[in-house]
């Protein structure tokens, strides 16, 4: 065994490197589903900056101490607080914030967001299956989004008003009737915050021919 580690240190180091690296500073995200369409696509792959809110213990998710405050709009991921599960939404609301929905209409501390209808498309819900799909451009608090909505299928269109905990941050899908967000999982909580995406680092078709989509190599997200 002592031969072996003396044979392979160097690549020893790299992989500590690697892990502390991946797990305090900076990682990378695919994207396996399509609940951020139509801003984040499957196949995507996001880089996200770690040091975004917290600087935590390399290899763990102990928090040493916090650098930035999440914000509306931020495209974040985190553990799900419902099983662990490694997941990207949009942040839309924060601590204290009170929000509702009415008829897909987000609603934070009184004021309705607007909506322009952007195009009509078909959404790919199964193999072989489609339905329409409106993509729609949101002017809410917290900024400016396109977002996606599917009339025909069953969704959680309605809920609130509530108040945002303390500590806590609501997160919803751009793809608002087909994510399992916030309005599922529970608002999430701050340590559960893994970092936020900042681009796309690459892209490949991989519900389609697995081509890449050099178009979206690089592409900032807002």
């Amino acid at each position: 065994m002592q031969a072996w580690l003396r044979a392979n240190k160097g690549f020893i180091a790299f992989l500590a490197l690697f892990g502390i690296f991946r797990t305090a500073i900076a990682d990378y995200n695919p994207i396996p589903s399509g609940s951020m369409h139509p801003n984040l696509l499957e196949g995507d792959v996001v880089l996200v900056n770690r040091l975004a809110f917290d600087l935590k213990l390399p290899l763990t998710d102990v928090v040493l101490t916090h650098l930035g405050e999440p914000r509306r709009g931020d495209v974040v991921t985190f553990s799900s607080p419902e099983d662990g599960t490694r997941l990207i939404k949009r942040l839309v609301a924060l601590p204290g914030d009170t929000v509702e929905m009415r008829d897909e209409q987000l609603i934070i501390n009184g004021k309705p967001s607007r909506y322009a209808e952007i195009d009509q498309v078909f959404e790919t819900i199964g193999p072989g299956l489609t339905t329409p799909a409106v993509r729609l451009a949101e002017e809410t608090v917290g900024g400016k989004r396109e977002i996606q909505v599917l009339p025909q299928i069953e969704a959680r269109r309605n809920f609130g008003p509530l108040v945002v905990p303390a500590g806590h941050y609501m997160m919803l899908g751009d793809n608002r009737d087909n994510s399992r967000d916030s309005r599922y999982i529970g608002m999430v909580p701050r340590e559960r915050l893994i970092g936020r995406a900042e681009r796309v680092l690459v892209s490949a078709d991989i519900t389609g021919n697995w081509m890449p989509r050099t178009e979206r190599f690089g592409m900032r997200l807002h």
